[in-house]
């Protein structure tokens, strides 16, 4: 199964290298659905695959102005509580469970994006004091677009309460969250899209990391397992990130609602036992 798994995982890197999802969106349903793996070691795995993804990724967006890293500091303190709660109460929940929960936030993301799928900016957003305050804003350099984009954060409180319930999500299902970070910088948060992806793949790392030793401990992590999806997700980050500059956010959006789409469908069908 070595190589199934690699060239799984080099799909899941691109992917989530593209849209800052960590690649265990989908690690888990191709390890479990598809190879047929205990859904314990395909989220051991995924903890894996998480932080390769953000080593591979994180980096080539920091050197490139993309990644705001003040913004991803101060968010990773409450992913990382989430992160740790979420590890603890994992083994309390049955495998069933952990599908449908899984498919079900995975199909809310799906629909409130639907609404944004032409928005290439956020353009003016509303004042938030608190922002200004810890200097949540910034700038980059747009390949696309062909000019500097300046932006700055909005709702940084509900931003906060997003993470904290993405930090508790990677901790239960060991997906990294990133879906839940890029939907609370985007929508809640205002941020433009390419930077939300950016800095979701700079946090992911660090709450998976947080979380790892947990499921290492418990046995969760199968050595010949890991180590494929580890080779080959840090090989597809690596070819995600250089492919996303060149994209527009609309285009990122468009990608990202079909890829949540179907894994919720996939996964609320095999927890109900369809």
């Amino acid at each position: 199964m070595f190589v199934e798994i690699f060239v799984l995982s080099v799909f899941a890197g691109v992917l989530g290298a593209l849209l800052g999802l960590g690649g265990g969106v989908i690690i888990i349903p191709g390890l479990t659905l598809l190879i047929g793996l205990p859904i314990r070691y395909a989220i051991g795995a995924s903890i894996v695959s998480v932080i390769a993804t953000s080593s591979g990724a994180a980096a080539v967006y920091v050197r490139g102005g993309i990644s705001n890293l003040r913004i991803g500091i101060a968010l990773e303190v409450a992913t990382t509580v989430g992160a740790l709660s979420g590890a603890f109460l994992a083994g309390h929940v049955s495998a069933r469970w952990l599908y449908v929960v899984f498919g079900a936030l995975l199909g809310y993301s799906a629909i409130a994006l639907l609404g944004r799928l032409r928005l290439e900016l956020p353009g003016e957003v509303p004042h938030d004091p608190l922002a200004s305050l810890l200097r949540l804003s910034g700038a980059y350099y747009d390949q696309v677009l062909h000019r500097r984009v300046p932006y700055a954060a909005t709702s940084v409180i509900p931003g906060g309460l997003m993470m904290y319930v993405a930090g508790l999500l990677s901790g239960l299902l060991g997906i990294g969250s990133g879906l839940f970070k890029v939907l609370a910088m985007d929508v809640i948060m205002r941020l433009p899209m390419k930077v939300s992806t950016a800095t979701s793949n700079f946090m992911i790392g660090v709450t998976a990391a947080a979380s790892a030793g947990v499921y290492f401990v418990r046995g969760d992590i199968h050595p010949l397992i890991a180590a494929p999806v580890a080779l080959g997700v840090l090989a597809g980050a690596w070819a995600g990130t250089t492919v996303m500059q060149r994209l527009r956010s609309t285009t990122l959006r468009k990608l990202f609602v079909p890829v949540l789409a179907i894994v919720a469908i996939q996964m609320i069908a095999r927890g109900l036992g369809i």
